[in-house]
């Protein structure tokens, strides 16, 4: 009986993939990359959560909201996992599903994770991949009936660091743009994110996957995503535990004040309690941060 069962949850999750529509990020060569055989792993773990290892070919799987619903809003959903892998199910599609029911159009971003088997520099891996996404989904705003000043980005944990790199390091690019479309997500969603490589602060894992075992204080710097906040980093909405034993909530916190400090909208909501990895729902909490949420967008014109 618990084979059935576990083939029917299986099944279940296959034919939700199957609806939706998965695209490349790349056309022909994914840039940044060595010649080598596709090595991805996918598991669904005892847990449900489906987790994604060894991304060598990114993709963007669509997830377009109700004609009736539509709104024109965008976001791209960065999944966490330190760097290592990407909790793809409980951080990405579940929660573009979500976003559907609200009018926007969501796409859960597949992207790789930084390996120098597969990449010549492997710091810049993600962020070609995040600038990318932005660049498509920009460049194709007519074709999926999104309003192109109204494409956001979001992320969890690791994933949050690469959605505020994304959101803070828009005028550098690390990808081919001969259009000059602009790379600027035009707001953050941030859960529990990595934000600082600070020793003080840093998810140690996340910043070793990333920028190596004993990184210059100047990349340390770089990659600290706090003290690149400008006037023109987007408004951004965070959500963390306070007692979150894996990223520290100092990342948020570091984070909201920078962009206060610099004029930018932001709103910050805290968890006494549920630690790391939440996800959609905080079971420790009768109150749902998504609502929170929704209400900041409402607030911003990107829900109606």
């Amino acid at each position: 009986m618990k084979k059935i069962v576990c083939l029917s949850v299986v099944l279940s999750i296959m034919a939700t993939v199957v609806a939706q529509d998965i695209i490349p990020l790349y056309e022909k060569e994914v840039p940044n990359s060595k010649p080598l055989a596709n090595r991805e792993k996918s598991e669904l773990g005892k847990d449900g959560i489906q987790r994604i290892s060894k991304v060598s070919a990114p993709t963007l799987m669509v997830f377009l909201p109700p004609k009736e619903k539509a709104n024109g809003t965008a976001v791209i959903i960065c999944p966490g996992g330190g760097y290592s892998i990407l909790a793809y199910s409980h951080e990405g599609t579940d929660v573009a599903k979500v976003l559907n029911e609200w009018g926007v159009t969501a796409f859960v971003l597949k992207y790789r994770l930084p390996d120098d088997s597969i990449m010549e520099q492997k710091e810049i891996g993600p962020l070609q991949d995040a600038q990318r996404a932005i660049q498509l989904v920009r460049e194709g705003a007519k074709k999926w009936g999104i309003d192109k000043n109204k494409i956001g980005i979001m992320g969890f944990s690791a994933g949050g660091h690469l959605a505020s790199t994304a959101g803070t390091h828009f005028n550098h690019a690390v990808i081919k743009n001969t259009k000059n479309t602009s790379l600027r997500p035009d707001f953050m969603i941030l859960g529990y994110p990595v934000i600082s490589f600070t020793d003080s602060l840093a998810h140690i894992g996340s910043r070793t996957n990333l920028i190596g075992k004993n990184p210059g204080a100047e990349k340390i710097k770089y990659y600290s995503n706090e003290l690149q906040i400008t006037k023109k980093t987007p408004p951004t909405f965070l959500v963390h535990a306070k007692d979150d034993g894996t990223v520290k909530v100092q990342n948020s916190i570091a984070f909201y004040d920078a962009l206060k400090k610099n004029g930018v909208p932001a709103e910050i909501h805290f968890y006494e309690h549920g630690g790391h990895g939440f996800g959609l729902h905080n079971k420790t909490s009768p109150d749902n941060w998504m609502d929170w949420l929704k209400a900041w967008m409402k607030k911003n014109g990107w829900v109606k």
